[in-house]
């Protein structure tokens, strides 16, 4: 009996305490990353420059790639087929643009509706209130075919609302006010795994609200568009385009100049900001550096 307990009871005895003892050895952090194929064009909000949209453009396929843009998080009961930036898709000279909307997930579960969708080699979710696109897709025929779009290669864009539904976490998803960060809608599309993405965030002194979020998830990334700025993800990294900036949320801090020499804020209040040209990798959480 001695030899059987301390040959087996003893071993499982010390596995058990030290899982208890040190939850990181059972629980890893949970990585950040990206579509595994296609591309997401994540923008933030206001108004974006024909370079973003024509990036999606070719990102989707091209002038004769089928494009589909979704406005219904602005909460309209119906809209034409110049809604969101659909009339701006055929001003640059896509061929091939159409509006479709639904605020009832029946409907985005047919296949009537869905029809669009098969063969899309982009989507676009347009500017509102971001819970009102799960409430309409999610869970739906029309969420399996958003993840399609993607594994053919195709891409996902969106601004504002269209933004923050593309990551893990649903910053401002309350039903109430946009002002809650942590509201009674907390997952969206998850495109991006483990962030939570704002938007506005600069033309509307933002830049403070998401540690609402990271100080309850933080584990998550935390990221903030300026308006009129986008970034481009592919895989696990993403670039930055437009005028403006992007600030991360990392527990770091990065800066061209180095940062040996300045006084930072703890780093569950730092953040920093990248412009145009500036990549990041979102996985292994650095900036990465251009030759």
């Amino acid at each position: 009996m001695r030899s059987i307990f301390s040959f087996f009871v003893l071993p499982l005895f010390f596995i058990l305490f030290s899982c208890q003892n040190y939850p990181l050895l059972a629980q890893p952090t949970p990585l950040t990353t990206g579509p595994e194929t296609g591309s997401l064009v994540v923008a933030g909000g206001g108004r974006l420059g024909d370079d973003i949209l024509l990036k999606f453009i070719e990102l989707a396929g091209g002038m004769h790639a089928p494009l589909i843009v979704i406005p219904t998080a602005a909460g309209n009961f119906s809209y034409n087929q110049d809604a969101g930036v659909a009339s701006d898709f055929r001003r640059l000279g896509a061929q091939n643009v159409q509006v479709i909307h639904t605020d009832d997930p029946d409907i985005a579960n047919s296949a009537t509706f869905t029809q669009p969708l098969e063969n899309a080699g982009g989507v676009w979710f347009g500017g509102g209130r971001q819970w009102r696109l799960v409430d309409a897709y999610e869970g739906t025929r029309s969420e399996e075919l958003f993840r399609a779009v993607l594994s053919r290669g195709g891409a996902i864009g969106g601004s504002s609302a269209g933004a923050t539904i593309q990551g893990s976490y649903l910053a401002r998803g309350d039903t109430k006010n946009n002002q809650i960060m942590m509201g009674d809608h907390e997952e969206g599309f998850g495109f991006i795994k483990n962030i939570a993405i704002d938007q506005h965030v600069l033309a509307r002194n933002r830049q403070f609200d998401l540690f609402t979020i990271l100080d309850k998830r933080p584990e998550l990334l935390g990221i903030g568009l300026d308006e009129g700025t986008a970034i481009i993800v592919q895989g696990n990294n993403f670039e930055v385009m437009g005028p403006s900036y992007v600030l991360i949320y990392d527990k770091g801090f990065w800066s061209g100049e180095g940062s040996s020499l300045k006084q930072l804020p703890s780093a569950e209040r730092s953040f920093y900001f990248l412009r145009k040209g500036d990549q990041y990798d979102m996985k292994n959480r650095k900036v990465l550096l251009k030759d």
